[in-house]
Order: C-alpha cells, then sequence, then structure tokens
C-alpha cells in the first residue's frame, strides 16, 4: 500500500476538522500526548542499496515508511522557520516531476536548455519586485530596474550572492552596464587601488549577533572581511565601543544587539544596536573602507525585525562626510580607444536579509496601511525595508538605500524543498567571470544548473493567495504568537514553574524555557543558551522557540502546552516522561 496521507489535506488546513479523518491513532496520540512508540528515525537499513536493485514490493515498502515517518514528523513540528502546509500543490504540480526542468543560466534569457520555467520564474519575481517597491519591469537597458533570480538554495544562497556581488562591486570589479570593450570580451577585471586611499578596494562588512549562522560561512568562504578581522588586524586596540568583550579594546565579533532588562543583548530582542553600528561604521568609513551591511527581517532565533529605515537614516550623515555616496572608479582602458574605463558608483551596500521577513512583512504593512481594506489593525508597525527606502542628500538627490535583498521561498510561503530569490538592480550587477556560449544564456546566477521546479511552486502559491489572502494569513500567525505567549505565562502562575516566555514585538515567534529532550525530539524544537551577563555563567539560560507558521494551529499549540505542564525537565523531577 502506497500511502497518501500527505496529499488528502484541503488547501489552507493542516489538520481536519475531525481527528479521526485522514490521522491514524498514532498521529493523534503523537499530538494529543497519548502513549506510543518512540519517534525515531527510519531503520538505515530498509534503504539499503544492493548491487542488484530493490523488487518493486520491497522499495514500495521503504517508501511507506519515510512517508509515515515524514507525515507524523510533519504535524509537529513547531521549532524551525518552515512551513509544512503545502495545500494541493502536490496534486497539480506532480504532472511536472515526468520532466527534467533546468533554469540554466540568466531568468531573463530563454538559453540553449529549453525545457525551463523561465517565464513563470520572471512572473514570481515581479510579484515580489512590485512586494519590495523595485522598478519593473526588468529592463537590462535600465540600471534603476530591479534584477534578480529563483535561488536553488535558500536565503543562504541570497546572502552569499549578495557577499559576492557587494565585494566585487565596492572593490572595482567591471559592471555588466555600460558594456565595454568587444562583445563577449572576458570584463572581470578589478580596479585599481587608489594611491591616496590603499582602503578604497577593500570593503568591509558588518552584521548583528543575532544574524543567522551562515553568514560567518559565507564571508569566509568568499573571502569577504568583517569589521572585527579588519580591526583586530590594523587597529588592535582602537575599538571605538569600551567595555567590548574581556577587555576595553576587543573588537566585538559581530555588532552588538540592542541590550535587554540585564544590560546585555542576551536577554534582549534581537533587533540590532543601531548606535553601536554607527559608531563602526563611521571608524572605518573615517579610514577609507567601502561599506557593507546586512540587516535581519526576521532573526533566526527570535524572530526580530532590524529598522532599516532607522539604519539609513542614521547612517547617511556618515556615508555623506566620508565621501561614500559616490566615487570614480577606473578599472582599465578602453580596447578600441585606448581610453580609460571609468564608472561612478557608490561605496556602500546596504543587504537585507529577509529570509522569513521579507515574505510577509509587505502584507503586514498593507494592514497597517489600510486596515479598512483588510480588516485588520496590526498591533506592531514594522518599519519600512526594501527598495522603496530613499532619503535626500546634500549633492546627489535622492538616493535609493537598499541594495539587495533575499528570501526563502520554503519558509513563509512554503515549498516542499529549499529555494528563494535573491534581487537587487541592474546597476549594480557586476560582469560574470566567464561568458560560456553553450549554455546560451549570461552566466549571472550563483548556482550553473538551477531548479526549475522552484518557480512552479511558488507561482502555484502566489496563485492561490490574494493579497487579503496573505494578510489573512500573518494575521493568524500573529494570533496565535500572542496565544502562545499568554499561555505560557498562564501556565507558569496555575503551576508555579518557571518557563521564561519572551516574544519581540510582531515577531512571529515565541521562546521560553527548554523542556526535556524527548519533547524537543517529538515537536523538532530548536534550542539555543542564551548568557544574560556575559561575566556570570550562574545566568545562563536555555531556551527553546516556536514558529508560527501557516501550519501552526491551536490545536497544536495546546498540545504542546499540555505536555510542558507534565515535563520532568520543567517540573524538575526525574519522572520518566514517554517520549511518544
Amino acid at each position: 500500500m502506497i500511502r497518501t496521507d500527505t496529499l488528502t489535506v484541503p488547501a489552507g488546513h493542516d489538520r481536519p476538522e475531525r481527528l479521526d479523518v485522514g490521522m491514524s491513532p498514532l498521529d493523534v496520540a503523537d499530538l494529543l500526548g497519548g502513549p506510543a512508540g518512540p519517534a525515531e528515525e527510519p531503520d538505515a537499513a530498509d534503504f539499503a542499496l544492493p548491487a542488484e536493485g530493490l523488487g518493486n514490493e520491497r522499495r514500495l515498502r521503504a517508501l511507506d515508511v519515510m512517508d509515515g515517518y515524514l507525515t507524523r514528523k510533519r504535524r509537529s513540528l513547531l521549532g524551525y522557520q518552515a512551513t509544512q502546509e503545502m495545500g494541493d500543490c502536490a496534486f497539480d504540480l506532480g504532472r511536472f516531476m515526468q520532466h527534467n526542468i533546468n533554469n540554466l543560466g540568466d531568468p531573463f534569457q530563454s538559453g540553449g536548455y529549453k525545457p525551463n520555467t523561465k517565464v513563470v520564474e520572471r512572473a514570481v519575481l515581479d510579484y515580489y519586485a512590485a512586494l519590495w517597491n523595485a522598478q519593473r519591469p526588468y529592463d537590462a537597458a535600465d540600471p534603476e530596474s530591479y534584477w534578480g533570480y529563483v535561488l536553488s538554495m535558500g536565503s543562504t544562497e541570497g546572502n552569499m550572492y549578495a557577499l559576492w556581488n557587494a565585494r566585487d562591486y565596492l572593490s572595482g570589479k567591471a559592471l555588466i552596464q555600460p558594456p565595454a570593450g568587444p562583445t563577449g570580451a572576458l570584463r572581470y577585471v578589478q580596479a585599481p587601488l587608489e594611491p591616496d586611499n590603499p582602503n578604497a578596494r577593500r570593503p568591509v562588512a558588518f552584521y548583528s549577533e543575532d544574524t543567522h549562522y551562515s553568514f560567518a560561512k559565507a564571508v569566509r568562504v568568499l573571502g569577504v572581511e568583517t569589521f572585527h578581522a579588519v580591526g583586530t588586524e590594523k587597529y588592535p586596540d582602537e575599538c571605538p565601543l569600551p567595555g567590548t568583550g574581556a577587555g576595553p579594546h576587543e573588537w566585538p565579533v559581530e555588532v552588538p544587539s540592542r541590550s535587554g532588562p540585564s544590560g546585555h543583548s542576551g536577554d534582549g530582542t534581537g533587533e540590532i544596536d543601531v548606535e553601536a553600528l554607527a559608531v563602526l561604521v563611521e571608524f572605518f568609513a573615517a579610514k577609507g573602507h567601502p561599506i557593507f551591511i546586512s540587516l535581519n527581517l526576521g532573526s533566526t532565533f527570535k524572530g526580530a525585525h532590524d529598522d532599516v529605515r532607522r539604519v539609513c537614516e542614521r547612517l547617511l550623515p556618515i556615508f555623506e562626510e566620508h565621501r561614500l555616496i559616490q566615487g570614480a572608479v577606473t578599472y582599465g582602458k578602453d580596447p578600441a580607444t585606448g581610453e580609460p574605463l571609468v564608472d561612478l558608483r557608490r561605496r556602500f551596500w546596504i543587504h537585507v536579509d529577509g529570509a522569513l521577513g521579507a515574505g510577509y512583512a509587505p502584507f503586514l504593512r498593507m494592514a497597517a496601511a489600510e486596515p479598512e481594506r483588510f480588516g485588520w489593525t496590526p498591533d506592531t508597525d514594522l518599519p519600512e525595508f526594501d527598495f522603496g527606502i530613499t532619503l535626500p542628500t546634500r549633492e546627489f538627490g535622492d538616493l535609493d538605500m537598499v541594495s539587495s535583498i533575499a528570501m526563502s521561498g520554503h519558509k513563509w510561503p512554503g515549498a516542499p524543498w529549499p529555494c528563494g530569490i535573491y534581487m537587487t538592480k541592474v546597476k549594480y550587477q557586476i560582469s560574470p567571470p566567464s561568458q560560456p556560449e553553450y549554455i546560451g544564456a549570461p552566466d549571472t546566477t550563483f548556482a550553473g544548473s538551477r531548479n526549475g521546479f522552484s518557480p512552479l511552486v511558488l507561482w502555484d502559491h502566489l496563485s492561490r493567495h490574494s493579497y487579503q489572502d496573505q494578510v489573512d494569513r500573518i494575521r493568524k500567525a500573529q494570533d496565535l504568537a500572542a496565544y502562545l505567549e499568554q499561555q505560557l505565562h498562564r501556565l507558569e502562575k496555575e503551576r508555579g514553574i518557571d518557563l521564561w516566555p519572551a516574544r519581540t514585538p510582531g515577531a512571529i515567534t515565541v521562546r521560553f524555557r527548554k523542556p526535556s529532550p524527548a519533547l524537543v525530539a517529538k515537536w523538532s524544537l530548536s534550542s539555543q543558551d542564551v548568557l544574560p551577563d556575559p561575566h556570570d555563567e550562574s545566568t545562563r539560560r536555555s531556551y527553546v522557540h516556536v514558529f508560527l507558521m501557516s501550519s501552526v494551529d491551536r490545536f497544536k499549540l495546546d498540545a504542546l502546552l499540555a505536555d510542558l505542564a507534565e515535563d520532568p525537565a520543567i517540573l524538575g523531577t526525574t519522572q520518566q516522561v514517554t517520549t511518544r
């Protein structure tokens, strides 16, 4: 028998109205807390691949085992930014599984590999360009036009592309526009150093301590220098943040986040400390370094939203003072005329890692702007975060501040595998390192072969949900976050226990005290230790969090709360807890 449980749930719902419809007794027990067997991973022996292959019966039995495991686990997943609600996309899109779909190369040129979904990809990009206030449609001849592509990974790839793009742009690599030299000539060339400013081609990266862990990996992979690395190497005793780290002159590894009640960031709300960022940026801007900044929109653990507009407003005077708004870059000579190849470009880059938040923030802001139209007034107003942020300058008129945005498609919209969106503007595009003729399209994306199924999944989701539907989805998430926080406080009072519930304003995640390993495994909770006072180990607390994605409802939350009320790790007892 081949299971189809994962295909029988109506679109927009993760749990049938009756518990005995579409769920086995084991599934119900998993959520309600009844006795059941351990929810371990399937036995690897079921999937061993012998030289002669598997018979059909054994092969289907192995697939049934995996389907059963995934079905149970997806219904109790609460701790990660991953929507488990796929609606009917498996029914409608299953027909495309017979095609080898590859969106090879630039999304705006069909290329030589014709079994692609680039026309769908462009529709998805246009949709998000509208949401993020980017100039559309894409026009290669318009520097202000947006450019982007659908990622084969999640926002990690988008962040890596932003770092790569910004590194080459700020260090003086040749741009795609305007073209220079013979058609097809290799133009991945570097501008020479400026004699009066040895740091002019040495960008420095800034990101907060609440930034996704992959950023630290990405800067190393791409050789992008952080302010900590450059400060420690070149300015070891000049850190302008007194009292940072173990000594008054040590450079912090990342930009501090806002302090909480303890006076430290560990128990803070997770937003970047704008004043600390400004102090650090001012230091390196004064030394002549170009500046790269990544800001969070829905941070990994606390779900915090950095105030992108406030950051832009605070940093613009620094950029003006240190002449980072515009500068000439000479990167070679025209092979035909011998004239220098020069362009004017800015010397700062602001990137928004909207892995989670860029998917819902536009709809939350729509509701705040037009509550009568959408029937809801959000409790928290999220500030602007996108390409629409423009600020007046003294010399150059109105200046657009955000250079790039990344979003994960498998988080808020929902997809069966990691995917996402990267978006920037034509004026920031760097000429690629190579121009392979055989793919028939410019090699402008991070990956070569790209998943052509992801645009279909994203398009299907967007086509099913109106703006009103999207507002309703984020409203439900906000309501459930408020409900969970309230019920955790209630449980504390009723049982006389400490749960440490906390929620950053506007976040769709609630964090609380880490329960037993059995409950962490059952509900797929991610955990993080917090040290409110970095100098006092006794203040350490272990937290977990719940993300209120569209596949979460009160039924699941109440089942979690019931488990917490009986958990020995919470109650401080040694009784055994059923793994379930």
